[in-house]
């Protein structure tokens, strides 16, 4: 049975499904995260509209860290996972795992799609693969109230929007 939990930010709740069934390495380095606390108080350092919105920087504690979205994983890298029977797409309101655009460079940051970005699917022929690890299951109104934030240089809100904490629901 799949993981779910709820994003507290600043501008409401967000509840997700993790796919620890099909995504155990993915989403269970995201549960690790939050059952140490990494997210709470982090920041969105990037926000496009019709795009994405993104969280995870360590830097982020601070919205206006010039290396925000720069930041890493505490544990380092995670392995990319694509396993044949989960080729999940980057549709509006699932998590993908953020990287640098090279194999195997995923750890701490991922993003929350707004629309459907499906040439960042990891079976489908590009550079850029980003694998799915979970979906909104309730707040798609807040991950859209939040990707259509103003923003700043480099994709930044105007105004602050934390993550205030991140709450797991079970197993």
């Amino acid at each position: 049975m799949n993981s779910s939990a709820i994003i507290h930010t600043s501008e409401g709740d967000i509840t997700v499904e993790l796919f620890t069934e099909k995504m155990p390495l993915t989403a269970g380095n995201f549960i690790r995260l939050v059952e140490e606390g990494f997210y709470n108080g982090l920041h969105f350092h990037r926000v496009i509209k019709d795009f994405m919105i993104q969280f995870g920087c360590p830097h982020s504690k601070d919205p206006n860290h010039p290396a925000a979205g720069t930041g890493r994983s505490p544990h380092g890298t995670i392995q990319d996972e694509h396993p044949a029977d989960a080729q999940f797409s980057n549709e509006p309101g699932t998590l993908s795992m953020a990287n640098t655009g090279q194999p195997n460079s995923g750890g701490c940051q991922f993003f929350i799609n707004t629309v459907h970005n499906h040439y960042l699917d990891w079976f489908t022929p590009g550079p850029s693969k980003h694998p799915v690890f979970g979906k909104v299951t309730d707040g798609m109104d807040v991950v859209m109230n939040i990707g259509n934030a103003a923003t700043a240089t480099g994709d930044r809100p105007v105004q602050p929007i934390q993550v205030i904490s991140i709450e797991l629901c079970g197993e």
